[in-house]
């Protein structure tokens, strides 16, 4: 969703588009180019163009798209880049480095503009706006199919048959909801396998957060009632259950019934403390998203808040990636588009910015959403004070950011300088290894640079070496450090793409350190900084030792800022590696021996457990007795018994 002008390569829009038909992927011939035949490869790309609207794409000669944009008329949009006089230096260097471009043509602009932002998503060209943070958003559903059915958060794909509620902007605004449902509509949680073998009514019944209808505490007729309440309440129809709920207490209360009576006071209290903690005024937003931006030392911040059912779902902040020369308008218009790529646009839309082509935008977001947007930017009135409120949030959101990188800048300066490197490390990765007696080990690599810990660049690596003796911490560090470098050799081996770090630290003494110069010399690679941080004496805290190749251990001050940083490193690397090993732990204690067998399913492995009682019971076994057991048919038998005895 982003503007046709030239000096704008940043155009992003919403999720897959399913086009009528087909859309024509044509390669445009490619031209061999010496430095700056990009605008050779343009000006004879200009003759085959076709004059409708389409998706381009600018691609450099090692296959990597540099841009993705639209245009309405593809063939005007593209000769616009051959005028590079005219063009700010970044598009020049981007006209410079492109070897051939390839179109896909769409049936309207609105189309191209919902799959540019698709392939700007999924492609992240390098000269596009880019929304960095593509996290999905949790949901509150209510899955159908069920006489009571549960209450529950949900992220990902979507079920038919099932009830949607949300977004929601965090797991906490989530949890924060259920925990109403289940005060004021006492709807059950539990899992239906854990609901089909109730014998007796559990803990939230007790402390009045569940109807119990496991055990039959409530009809199917009340339930549903209660279900249809949760409905209205997440549909913003609170203020009519609570009258609802008054007046079943007051008529509870006539007939003496003073019990039910304080169920439905309780119920109502619940519901009066949700409707108080309203922070602003949401009357009349029953499904919309506020969109505030705040732009200050060439960075951005963009704050979206949900409201729902007159309800405020929370907010997240953002912070998209962007060239200096790129616009306020430019910058929210590819914001819109690329952030309901994922999923589809509210009834409205509320802009603290004009944006560009906020006609095209509103027909793309329609398009996505399967009826009319409403995308306005107010000038007056309330909905001005909530985006108003938004902007707010956004500009300490970024100052907040802003303060963060700057110490963080100063750590990694004086990382530099601890490690004597030749400049302040822009990549640092930490390694470590987790075992338990040798088993199940695994290494884990962890990363962090100017923003802090880069979590979508961790790395986790199941240890495979076949003779690899148990606990052999620095084998288990030789295959980490190999497969990763020898990957980044091959991926990356003009080191353009920002796959090879500054600074590689090893949790370990010198042994590791060792390890890890050796895979380094095996790999011919001697220009990776590499040092290794052991415990003290002891093993205290604060009186660690440095290892650096070629020189004595060292130990920095107790109270050193760099030391407290690179502990915090160490320990996250620590965590990160644990946590991989007990996640492989536990998923090889759920794993049988009967899993080897082929033709052995999860139910034909229930029907044998349940028989014999454990699978060395179903191994010992003879033919004969497998062949009792529902499902294990005779040549199945022999099969089974066969895998356990090859000998006979």
């Amino acid at each position: 969703m982003f503007p046709t002008s030239l000096p704008n390569p940043d155009d992003n829009t919403a999720d897959q588009i399913a086009l009528d038909a087909p859309p024509a992927i044509d390669a445009v011939p490619k031209v061999e180019t010496t430095p700056g035949g990009g605008l050779a490869v343009l000006q004879a790309a200009v003759a085959t163009l076709p004059p409708k609207p389409g998706v381009y794409r600018m691609i450099n000669a090692k296959g990597d798209v540099l841009y993705v944009g639209k245009a309405k008329h593809l063939k005007k949009r593209v000769v616009s880049y051959t005028r590079v006089d005219r063009m700010p230096i970044r598009l020049q260097r981007m006209v410079y480095e492109t070897h051939h471009l390839e179109i896909v043509v769409t049936h309207t602009e609105a189309e191209a503009l919902l799959l540019e932002s698709n392939l700007i998503k999924q492609l992240k060209p390098r000269y596009n706006i880019l929304l960095r943070d593509d996290k999905s958003f949790p949901y509150i559903v209510i899955p159908g199919g069920h006489d009571f059915p549960r209450v529950l958060k949900h992220r990902g794909a979507r079920a038919k048959g099932n009830e949607y509620f949300g977004p929601f902007a965090s797991t906490q605004a989530v949890n924060r909801t259920l925990t109403t449902l289940q005060k004021v509509f006492l709807l059950r949680s539990c899992t239906d396998a854990v609901y089909a073998n109730r014998t007796r009514p559990c803990l939230l019944y007790q402390i009045k957060r569940c109807t119990a209808p496991c055990v039959g505490k409530i009809n199917t007729t009340d339930y549903a009632d209660l279900v249809r309440q949760a409905r209205e309440f997440l549909h913003g129809d609170s203020r009519a259950i609570q009258d609802e709920l008054a007046k079943n207490m007051d008529a509870a209360a006539a007939e003496l019934n003073y019990e039910t009576a304080a169920r439905y006071r309780d119920r109502i209290r619940a519901l009066t403390v949700v409707q108080s903690h309203q922070d602003i005024n949401v009357s009349g937003m029953t499904e919309t998203d506020v969109i505030g931006m705040q732009r200050a030392n060439g960075q951005s911040c963009i704050q979206v808040f949900f409201f729902r059912g007159g309800q405020n779902y929370g907010n997240r902040a953002y912070f998209p990636a962007h060239a200096a020369e790129d616009t306020d308008g430019e910058i929210m218009e590819a914001f819109v588009g690329q952030f309901y790529a994922n999923f589809p646009p509210p009834k409205e839309v509320i802009l603290s910015i004009k944006i560009p082509n906020h006609a095209l935008v509103s027909e793309a977001l329609a398009l996505r959403a399967n009826r009319n947007v409403d995308l306005a930017t107010p000038q007056r009135g309330d909905r001005k004070k909530i985006v108003e409120h938004a902007v707010i949030n956004a500009r300490e959101a970024l100052l907040r950011r802003q303060a963060e990188n700057s110490a963080q800048r100063a750590l990694l300066d004086g990382t530099a300088e601890v490690f004597k490197l030749p400049a302040p490390p822009e990549r640092i990765e930490v390694y470590d290894n987790s075992h338990i007696s040798g088993t199940n080990m695994v290494g884990g690599m962890i990363v962090a640079g100017p923003s802090g810990l880069m979590k979508n660049a961790y790395r986790k690596f199941n240890i495979k070496t076949p003779d690899l003796a148990a606990g052999d911490d620095y084998g288990a560090m030789r295959e980490v450090l190999t497969r990763r470098f020898a990957r980044a050799q091959t991926e990356d081996p003009e080191r353009t793409q920002g796959q090879w770090p500054d600074l590689v630290l090893l949790d370990g003494g010198e042994g590791q350190l060792n390890a890890g110069l050796q895979v380094l010399a095996d790999l011919g690679i001697d220009d990776v900084n590499i040092a290794s941080i052991s415990k003290g004496p002891d093993r205290n805290a604060g009186r660690e030792h440095f290892h650096m190749p070629g020189q004595a251990p060292f130990m920095l001050p107790p109270n050193h800022p760099v030391l407290y940083f690179l502990q915090r490193l160490r320990d996250e690397a620590h965590r990160f590696a644990i946590t991989t090993h007990r996640a492989k732990r536990s998923k090889a204690i759920g794993q049988s021996t009967l899993d080897d067998v082929a033709g052995i399913g999860a139910a034909r492995k229930k029907a044998l457990i349940r028989h014999f009682g454990s699978a060395r019971d179903v191994a010992n076994a003879g033919i004969t007795d497998l062949q009792t057991v529902e499902g294990i048919s005779a040549a199945m038998a022999k099969k089974i018994y066969d895998h356990f005895h090859p000998e006979g």
